[in-house]
C-alpha cells in the first residue's frame, strides 16, 4: 500500500464489507423457514445454502489468486458488485429454483468479500496489531448479529422475506465507495494463467457429489440407482484429476504446495470441521425454534443472536491473548467449547427451556471467536507477501468448503430420517398427501386433524435431532484436529519476513 492510503478509512470499509456478508448469513437462516412455506419445496431446503457456499467455495481460491495477481482493490470490488447482483435477483426469485440459482450467483460474488478483506488487513497492519485487527473485525459480526435478527425478523414477519436480500444493496455500496475513495496499492503486474481447469472440475466434482448427497435415498433415487452412482463416480474421477491438474499447473486454483505446512494444514481441516458444525446450527436451528417451539421469525433471528455477540467477544480476547499464552492453547478452549455446545444441543427435546437455546448459541460462539481467530492470524504469518492472498483464501475456501459438505451431509441425514420417522409415525402407511408442506412453518393447518399435526412435529423432532447427533461428532473432530496445532508457545514469532511490493 503507498502513502496515500487512508489505512483507517480502508479499515472502515472492510468492516462494513464483513457486515455485509454477516447480515446475509443470519438473515437468510432465519428466512429460510418462511421462504419455504412461501415457495414450497422443503427437499430444496438446502440446496438453497449448499449452491451458495459451493459457489463461494470455488471461487474463494480464484480470487485469491487475482488478488496476488491484479491487486486487492480492483478484485474486491468485482465480487461485491456481483454479491449485489445477486442479492437483487435472490428477492425476486418467484419459485424455489429461482432463488437456488440466484444464491450461485450471490455466493460467486461472496466468495472475493472474506479472504480479500482479511488479505487487504494482512497488508495495512503487521505482526501483534495484525492479531488484535482481527479480534476487532470478529466483533463485527457481533453488530451483525444484533442487526440481523431484528432487521431480518421485522422483515419476514411483518414485511416481507424479500427485503432481507434488497438490504445488502445500500451496505454494498457504501463499502465499494469507501475502498475506491481511500484504497490505494501499488503492486508489480506479472504474466499469469488462471486455472480455469481446475475450477472447472472441482465444480462438477463437488457438485455430482452434493446432488447425490442431497438426493440418493429419495424415492426416485435409490442409493444404488444408476444415476447416484454414476454421480460418485463423476465425483471421484472428478477430484482425482483435480488434483492431478492442481500439481502440475502453473498457477493452481489452490496450491496443493501451501498444504504442506503443518500450521497451514491444520488450521484449514480445523476450520473445515468447524464450519461444518456452524452451518449446522444456522440451518437447522431456526426450523427447531419455529416449526417445533411455534415462535416466530424475529425469535428464531434473536435467538441465533447469541452466538455473533459470544463469538466476536471471545475472538477479542483470544487475539489479544495469543502472544502471551499461545495460540494452540486458545483454540484448544475454543474447540472444547464447541463440543460443550453441541453435547448441548444434542440433548434439546420437545419440553427444553428456550433459555437452553439462548446458552447453546453463547457456549459454541465462544467457541468459534476462540478457535478461529488464531487460524488467520497463524496462516497469515507463515507466509510472504506473494502469497499471502492465496493462503489467506485457502481457509476461506476450507471454511466454505465445509459448510458445503456440512449442509449436504446433514442434509442427507435429515432427509433420511424424516423418511424413516414418517413411516414410523404413520404406521408404515403413506403420510398425508401434504406432508412435504406440514413441515414448514406458516404453513396452513385448520383443517389438519391433531393427531396428524402432533405425528408431524413428531417426525420433525426426531429428524432434527438425528442431524444434531452428527454435529456432535462433527464437533469431536473439530477439537481433535486442533490438537495438531504445533505444540510451541511462540509459533508466531517464527513468522515469514514481510516481503510486499516497494511503496511509494
Amino acid at each position: 500500500m503507498n502513502r496515500h492510503t487512508n489505512r483507517s478509512m480502508v479499515t472502515v470499509a472492510m468492516m462494513v464489507a464483513i457486515l455485509l456478508v454477516a447480515i446475509d448469513v443470519t438473515v437468510v437462516s432465519t428466512a429460510m423457514p418462511r421462504i419455504v412455506a412461501d415457495l414450497s419445496g422443503i427437499s430444496l431446503f438446502s440446496w438453497v445454502f449448499a449452491i451458495y457456499t459451493l459457489t463461494t467455495s470455488v471461487t474463494t481460491p480464484i480470487y485469491g489468486k487475482l488478488a496476488d495477481l491484479y491487486g486487492r482493490k480492483i478484485i474486491f470490488s468485482i465480487g461485491v458488485v456481483l454479491f449485489l447482483i445477486g442479492s437483487m435477483l435472490s428477492g425476486a426469485s418467484q419459485t424455489m429454483m429461482q432463488l437456488i440459482i440466484f444464491r450461485a450467483l450471490q455466493g460467486v460474488g461472496a466468495g472475493a468479500v472474506m479472504p480479500i478483506t482479511f488479505t487487504i488487513i494482512g497488508d495495512l497492519f503487521s505482526g501483534e496489531e495484525r492479531a488484535k485487527m482481527q479480534g476487532v473485525f470478529s466483533s463485527v459480526w457481533g453488530i451483525a448479529g444484533i442487526l440481523g435478527p431484528l432487521v431480518g425478523g421485522f422483515f419476514v414477519d411483518y414485511a416481507s422475506w424479500r427485503w432481507i436480500f434488497y438490504i445488502n444493496v445500500p451496505v454494498g455500496i457504501i463499502s465499494l465507495v469507501l475502498v475506491w475513495l481511500n484504497l490505494h496499492e501499488r503492486f508489480e503486474r506479472h504474466q499469469h494463467k488462471v486455472d480455469y481447469l481446475g475450477a472447472a472440475l472441482f465444480t462438477v466434482s463437488i457438485s455430482s457429489l452434493l446432488y447425490a448427497l442431497l438426493n440418493g435415498g429419495q424415492p426416485n433415487y435409490a442409493w444404488t440407482s444408476a444415476a447416484i452412482l454414476t454421480l460418485f463416480a463423476v465425483a471421484v474421477v472428478g477430484i482425482i484429476l483435480f488434483f492431478v491438474v492442481e500439481a502440475k499447473a502453473t498457477e493452481p486454483m489452490l496450491p496443493l504446495s501451501l498444504f504442506k505446512m503443518r500450521i497451514i494444514a491444520v488450521s484449514n481441516l480445523a476450520s473445515f470441521l468447524a464450519s461444518a458444525v456452524l452451518i449446522a446450527t444456522n440451518v437447522y436451528l431456526p426450523m427447531w425454534i419455529q416449526s417445533i417451539l411455534g415462535h416466530s421469525a424475529t425469535s428464531s433471528g434473536l435467538t441465533l443472536m447469541p452466538m455473533s455477540i459470544g463469538w466476536p467477544f471471545a475472538a477479542t480476547i483470544g487475539g489479544r491473548l495469543m502472544y502471551k499464552v499461545g495460540s494452540k492453547s486458545i483454540s484448544v478452549l475454543g474447540g472444547v467449547l464447541i463440543v460443550a455446545g453441541c453435547v448441548w444441543l444434542s440433548l434439546l427435546g420437545v419440553t427444553t427451556p428456550y433459555w437452553h437455546l439462548v446458552g447453546i448459541m453463547i457456549v459454541i460462539g465462544m467457541g468459534m471467536g476462540f478457535s478461529m481467530t488464531p487460524f488467520t492470524v497463524l496462516i497469515q504469518a507463515s507466509v510472504p507477501w506473494r502469497l499471502r492472498g492465496s493462503a489467506t483464501a485457502s481457509n476461506t475456501f476450507m471454511r466454505s468448503l465445509g459448510q458445503t459438505m456440512g449442509v449436504a451431509i446433514y442434509g442427507t441425514y435429515f432427509n433420511q430420517a424424516v423418511a424413516t420417522n414418517a413411516k414410523v409415525q404413520f404406521g408404515g402407511g403413506r403420510p398425508p398427501a401434504d406432508f412435504s408442506q406440514l413441515l414448514s412453518p406458516g404453513a396452513t393447518t385448520l383443517h389438519v386433524p391433531k393427531q396428524v399435526l402432533q405425528a408431524v412435529q413428531t417426525v420433525l423432532a426426531h429428524s432434527l435431532h438425528t442431524v444434531f447427533m452428527v454435529v456432535l461428532g462433527t464437533s469431536v473432530l473439530t477439537l481433535l484436529s486442533i490438537f495438531l496445532l504445533p505444540l510451541h508457545k511462540t509459533v508466531m514469532q517464527h513468522q515469514v519476513t514481510d516481503a510486499r511490493p516497494s511503496e511509494s
